[in-house]
C-alpha cells in the first residue's frame, strides 16, 4: 500500500498540466493503477522503455487522447485496444508490430498514426505507408482505420459463415438423429406388431386346439353316460338302482316269511306253550283284534271269515 502510494506522488510529480512523460524509465510495465489515478493524464509518453506487453487493464485507461509507445519490445497490442476510443494520437514507432487487433477499428477518433519500422504484415504495410509528415501520418490513421474496419467486416462474415455452417451441421446431426429415432420408433412399431400377430395366433390355435378337444368330448360320453341336466342318472346307473330294489324286497320277504313261520309254529305246534310263543302269540291277537276294528279291513276280512 505504502509503495503504491509511493509511486502514485511520484507520476503526480511528473505530470505536467495534461501531460505525464514516463519515457526512458526502464520500465518493463506499465503502472495501471497509478495512472488510472490520474484521469488529468490525457497525454502519455511511454516510449523508450522495455514494454513487450501491454495488460488488458491498460484499455481501460479511457481518458487517453495521445499515447506514445515508440521504441518499445511490443510484439502485440491487446484484443481490445479498440476500448480506447478518445484515443487521436498514436506512435507505434520502432517496435515488433506484425498486425493489429480487430478492435483497432474501432478507434473512430483517431487521426495520427506512426507504424514505421515494425515488421508488419505486407499488407498492413502497405495501406499504414510512411509517416514522414503530418500529412501521411493523418492518411495513415485513416487507411489504417478504414482497412481495420474492412478486416473486422470480413471477421465478422466469417464468423457468421461459420455459425452457420455450424447451426447447419448442427441442424443435419438433428436431422439425422430425429430420422435415427423415426427408424428406431417404426422398427418398435413392427415389432410389436409382429409380436401382437404371433399372439393372435397363438390364441387363435388355443381356442382351435378347445373346439376341437369339446367336439370330441360328446362321443366319449356316448360310452360312458353321466347324470344329465335335467339330474336324471345315466343308463349305468339304472340297473343299480334295481339291485337295491330287489335286495330290499328280498329281505323284506324273507322277513315276511320268517315272521309268518314263527307265528304258525307257535299257532299249531306244541311250541305254542312256551314263553316266547305266548307273547308271539299275544301279539298276533293283538294285531288281528286291531286290524278287525278297522271298519275297511273288517269289510276286506268278513268275507274272509264267511269263507
Amino acid at each position: 500500500m505504502a509503495k503504491s502510494g509511493g509511486k502514485g506522488s511520484g507520476l503526480r510529480d511528473k505530470l505536467d498540466g495534461n501531460e505525464l512523460d514516463l519515457s526512458l524509465s526502464d520500465l518493463t510495465e506499465v503502472p495501471v493503477k497509478e495512472l488510472a489515478a490520474l484521469p488529468k493524464a490525457t497525454v502519455l509518453d511511454l516510449s523508450c522503455n522495455k514494454l513487450s506487453s501491454l495488460p488488458s487493464d491498460f484499455c481501460g485507461l479511457t481518458h487517453l487522447v495521445k499515447l506514445d509507445l515508440s521504441k518499445n519490445r511490443l510484439q502485440q497490442l491487446p484484443a481490445d485496444f479498440g476500448r480506447l476510443v478518445n484515443l487521436q494520437h498514436l506512435d507505434l514507432l520502432n517496435n515488433r508490430l506484425v498486425t493489429l487487433p480487430v478492435s483497432f477499428a474501432q478507434l473512430k477518433n483517431l487521426k495520427w498514426l506512426d507504424l514505421k519500422d515494425n515488421p508488419l504484415d505486407p499488407v498492413l504495410a502497405k495501406v499504414a505507408g510512411d509517416c514522414l509528415d503530418e500529412k501521411q501520418c493523418k492518411q495513415s490513421a485513416i487507411r489504417v482505420l478504414q482497412h481495420m474496419k474492412v478486416v473486422q467486416a470480413d471477421q465478422e462474415r466469417e464468423k457468421q459463415r461459420r455459425l452457420e455452417a455450424e447451426r447447419e451441421i448442427e441442424k443435419k446431426r438433428e436431422a439425422k438423429q430425429r430420422a435415427k429415432e423415426a427408424q428406431e420408433r417404426e422398427v418398435r412399431k413392427k415389432e410389436k406388431a409382429e409380436e401382437k400377430e404371433r399372439r393372435r395366433k397363438e390364441y387363435d390355435a388355443v381356442k382351435a386346439a378347445n373346439k376341437k378337444e369339446q367336439e370330441k368330448k360328446p362321443k366319449k360320453e356316448t360310452h360312458q353316460p353321466t347324470k344329465t341336466k335335467s339330474g336324471s342318472r345315466s343308463v349305468k346307473s339304472r340297473p343299480q338302482k334295481q339291485s337295491w330294489s330287489w335286495a330290499f324286497l328280498k329281505l323284506l320277504l324273507m322277513v315276511l316269511l320268517t315272521v309268518t313261520g314263527i307265528v304258525v309254529a307257535c299257532q299249531v305246534t306244541d311250541l305254542q306253550w312256551q314263553p316266547f310263543c305266548i307273547n308271539v302269540n299275544t301279539i298276533y291277537e293283538n294285531v288281528i283284534h286291531g286290524l278287525r276294528s278297522h271298519e275297511i279291513l273288517q269289510r276286506v276280512l268278513q268275507p274272509n271269515s264267511q269263507q
